[in-house]
């Protein structure tokens, strides 16, 4: 009688734990604007195009792999090897610019000032350029430590639209405390999930039926 009781308490502790992990915890993404890990994979945005990102260090860590901070300034290698077929046909440019404005993870387009303030912020800028292997690869040398945005953007010469993809970066420093909030709003959620599942609002708990006699 005591282990059907326990087995039915143990139920819904065991849905909720499951409900939590599926929702919490499953291809959870941080994402800096384009970039974004997924299924252990660093993948950049170019719009509705995609595309594998990586990093190299090739004089410090030859042999290691980097999505988007680079832990050190030195030379580095961004390869950006394409997914989405579509972009061999198109035009792509590849620009780096100081994080001048300090705006973080969370930059966008807009908010780097139009083009008189992007140019002025660049440090490096790669012409349009079809690849039609489908790999691009950027070598740049970092000498200065802090926060970079990269730019990215695809022209399709037929159609003469354009997309844009913009990530920010750090380059010698990790910073977490961007991320600061976004686990907060995480844990919060998922704490609530817990107690609601617990007190029975999510999942409720049947009492065990009563013998017959």
């Amino acid at each position: 009688m005591l282990v059907k009781q326990v087995a039915v308490l143990i139920k819904p502790v065991i849905a909720s734990l499951i409900w939590v992990w599926a929702a919490c915890g499953v291809s959870t993404v941080l994402a800096h604007g384009g970039v974004s890990i997924e299924d252990d994979v660093c993948l950049i945005k170019i719009d509705r195009y995609k595309a594998h990102f990586t990093g190299y260090l090739p004089q410090e860590r030859a042999t290691q792999e980097f999505c988007e901070d680079i832990p050190i300034a030195t030379e580095s290698i961004f390869v950006i090897d394409y997914i989405s077929d579509e972009l061999r046909e198109m035009e792509l440019d590849f620009r780096i610019i100081r994080d001048v404005n300090e705006i973080g993870v969370l930059a966008t387009l807009a908010d780097l000032g139009g083009e008189k303030a992007i140019e002025d912020a660049t440090v490096y800028y790669a012409e349009p350029k079809l690849y039609h292997k489908g790999v691009m690869n950027i070598r740049h040398k970092f000498t200065q430590d802090g926060g970079y945005i990269g730019i990215v953007h695809a022209n399709h010469l037929e159609t003469g639209l354009k997309y844009t993809s913009v990530f920010p970066f750090t380059v010698g420093q990790v910073s977490y405390s961007e991320y600061v909030k976004y686990y907060l709003v995480l844990f919060f959620a998922c704490g609530i999930f817990i107690y609601a599942g617990g007190r029975g609002h999510v999942f409720k708990v049947r009492p065990p039926k009563s013998p017959k006699h």
